[in-house]
């Protein structure tokens, strides 16, 4: 989740254009397209295998605290408390690693490229990480929820805004806290440079996210036993706040754009306002009604151009539109699907012709047949029923589209060899049939013995 930074006084917005200016801001010329990766990773004692909290010698601010003195990373707090990091000032690499609210550590990468940039900033930070967690015994593992931990078990990070949503989550939903504290994930953010072209990867994106979940699904396990799903991380957002997740079924509706978009997002509910260092819970209270000066917090106050910057962050729908769209539909992983996830997407979404050919797979899917992939693949992935057939089926075709889309972006690495390498994980999958998540359970019944701790050692990055 995003990360809030002091910065220069915002401008009041003065009328509704200014919400759908701030996101057609987002408009890159294809020259300036980058790919920027979000990846996710559970902390745990070596010793113990159980989750790392903040405090103490070997806890989440001492493995920043050594990111700093070793690599030279920046801090960014709030009051005394380090929240986050950054690269040092001056640097022109603008990742930044930020503390999901169990502990979760996320590298929210630079937008990069190529993937083969991307692919070395992956290795990069994790060898960071690596080498610090060796000499304070912790280690770092990459599913899309906890294997067997208990919410009970998990740490609370020390940011603010997280207990705005820790109080508020139980309201609109039954798995809030576990979205908060058991989930790990992988996501890309990718540019657009008009409206239209917004649109329709938008359109794209949103059909094709539950193969990207069937794909990289790697939750098959709740507190130390099989739960029943390929991706439970995908299941939990089912049931988590249905006003601000999903698939946003009026994006494929006539007159879909930023318009449109701007309209929905000032519906849905807020979490906060940010003023002078503090959180001030408005959770429930539309974006809309703070426009009209009506928030009972701040009474007459009207919104800035920052405050509709931050609601933005805090809608979850399986594609979210920023000033980028951002895939948010993938589990956790190790490095190879880290770097497996954007060469996905960047094939399907880069490439005009791959665009076109994925458009043309998916524009006569109904709604329905869309909301039922969404609810079926968290428990079936691959093996979900559609027309005929099953989403194994489509998987062949579209990994097919996005390896044309590398090939044709002619990205090359000093040995010559295109982006066509990374999409490797996925042919795998689609060629065995067997995700993630089914390598995982024949391991925990045919090689651990029913052991769920062994999952620490050879899953680990």
């Amino acid at each position: 989740m995003s990360t809030k930074e002091v910065g220069a006084e915002s401008p009041l917005i003065e009328n509704r254009d200014d919400l759908v200016q701030w996101i057609a801001a987002g408009e890159k010329p294809v020259s300036d397209w980058r790919i920027g990766t979000e990846h996710e990773k559970f902390v745990f004692n070596t010793s113990d295998l159980t989750p790392v909290g903040y405090e103490g010698d070997s806890g989440i601010r001492a493995l920043m605290e050594a990111l700093m003195a070793d690599y030279g990373w920046e801090a960014i707090r709030e009051g005394e408390t380090i929240i986050a990091l950054k690269r040092a000032s001056g640097s022109d690499i603008p990742e930044t690693i930020s503390l999901e609210p169990g502990g979760q550590f996320e590298l929210s990468g630079a937008p990069l490229a190529t993937l083969h940039e991307t692919c070395a900033e992956a290795g990069n930070h994790l060898s960071e990480c690596l080498e610090i967690g060796e000499r304070l015994g912790i280690g770092f593992l990459g599913t899309g929820f906890t294997p067997n931990w208990t919410l009970a078990q998990m740490p609370t990070m020390p940011k603010k805004r997280y207990a705005v949503m820790t109080r508020y989550m139980p309201e609109v939903g039954s798995r809030g806290h576990d979205m908060m504290y058991r989930t790990c994930t992988i996501q890309v953010n990718l540019d657009f440079a008009n409206e239209a072209d917004m649109v329709k990867k938008l359109r794209v994106s949103l059909a094709l996210q539950p193969l990207a979940t069937a794909l990289f699904a790697s939750s098959p396990f709740t507190e130390g036993k099989p739960n029943g799903f390929k991706s439970l991380r995908s299941g939990i957002w089912r049931d988590t706040d249905g006003n601000r997740t999903g698939m946003l079924p009026f994006a494929f509706e006539d007159g879909m754009g930023y318009e449109r978009y701007a309209d929905y997002a000032l519906d849905v509910p807020m979490y906060f306002v940010y003023r002078d260092g503090e959180y001030i819970d408005v959770a429930g209270a539309s974006f809309r009604k703070f426009l009209e000066g009506g928030l009972e917090q701040l009474p007459g106050e009207l919104p800035t151009i920052e405050d509709w910057s931050d609601h933005l962050t805090t809608l979850f729908p399986e594609v979210r539109l920023k000033r980028f769209l951002e895939m948010r539909g993938a589990d956790g992983g190790p490095w190879r699907r880290i770097c497996g996830l954007p060469a996905f997407w960047v094939g399907l979404l880069y490439d005009p012709a791959a665009l076109e050919a994925a458009w043309q797979l998916v524009k006569d899917w109904t709604a329905e047949e869309r909301q039922t992939l969404r609810n079926q693949v968290p428990e079936l992935a691959l093996a979900t029923p559609f027309r005929g057939g099953t989403l194994r089926d489509v998987a062949r075709d579209v990994v097919a589209i996005s390896a044309d889309g590398l090939k044709a972006r002619r990205r090359l690495n000093s040995k010559g060899e295109d982006e066509t390498m990374f999409l490797e994980f996925a042919e795998e999958v689609v060629a065995s049939g067997q995700v993630p998540a089914d390598e995982l359970l024949a391991k925990l019944d045919k090689s651990w013995g029913g052991d769920m701790r062994r999952i620490y050692a050879e899953y680990a990055f």
